[in-house]
């Protein structure tokens, strides 16, 4: 998500494998409004026990009539664990749920496309180019505690969410001619020179720089969507009880 590390990553497979979502989406509404929380996910463990049930999992957050399971924020830790090395704080992976639930939310509402199973192949098969063999990478995953199958899984949930915000926002995005000088006369060149590098013609790097400028754009309006919504939930934090 753009607006967090996890969905950082999937931002870059989700311009990758723009071409696979080139008509994934019906039209979306307004790119500031919000439609009505979508129906529960029967998937998710239920709220609510009969006398006698067994608890196999905590409730972390509630969210309109939707939960946050723990087991939800383990996999998400192990997951950005997996990514960076360390997961975030306790707090930022809830966070980063309840924007994941709002995107999904919204998204749901919208029958945007899923990613196909070749997306989802293409989404592995580009993060996995980060490791020095699938060796390596296996390593890594027995460290983090994540099956194959599991990484594919979230990475294509990543790549869906992060589509989504893209189909939503980049075409309210636009970069001008005069933030590409600005940054191209600022930040660009300031930085090649402290790094002795050479500094290349204006034209030729035009294009990566729109790209860029956009991807911070897209950003900028997807973190103002998320705070706006986030106001207008209701969200109820369950008390931690500490680790199982």
């Amino acid at each position: 998500m753009p607006h967090r590390a996890t969905l950082r990553v999937a931002i870059a497979i989700a311009i990758s494998a723009a071409v696979v979502f080139s008509a994934a989406a019906a039209p979306l509404p307004d790119a500031q409004q919000s439609p009505p929380p979508a129906p529960k996910d029967p998937a998710k463990p239920s709220n609510k026990t009969e006398a006698g049930a067994t608890v196999v999992d905590g409730i972390v957050e509630r969210i309109e009539d939707d939960i946050i399971t723990e087991s939800e924020v383990r996999e998400l830790e192990a997951f950005q664990t997996l990514l960076n090395g360390a997961a975030m704080s306790r707090d930022e992976v809830i966070r980063e749920l309840t924007d994941q639930w709002i995107i999904r939310n919204e998204a749901g509402v919208n029958r945007f496309r899923r990613p196909s199973a070749e997306a989802q192949d293409h989404a592995l098969e580009t993060f996995s180019q980060q490791f020095a063999s699938p060796q390596a990478m296996h390593v890594r995953l027995t460290e983090a505690g994540l099956t194959e199958a599991a990484l594919k899984r979230m990475l294509g949930e990543q790549l869906y969410l992060s589509s989504f915000l893209e189909v939503k926002f980049r075409p309210v995005a636009q970069v001008t001619a005069d933030q590409i000088d600005a940054y191209y006369s600022g930040e660009f060149t300031g930085d090649l020179k402290k790094r002795g590098a050479p500094i290349p013609p204006r034209a030729d790097v035009e294009d990566p720089i729109r790209e860029l400028l956009t991807e911070r754009a897209v950003t900028e309006r997807s973190e103002r969507w998320l705070e706006d919504t986030r106001t207008r939930l209701h969200i109820e934090r369950m008390p931690f009880a500490g680790a199982p």
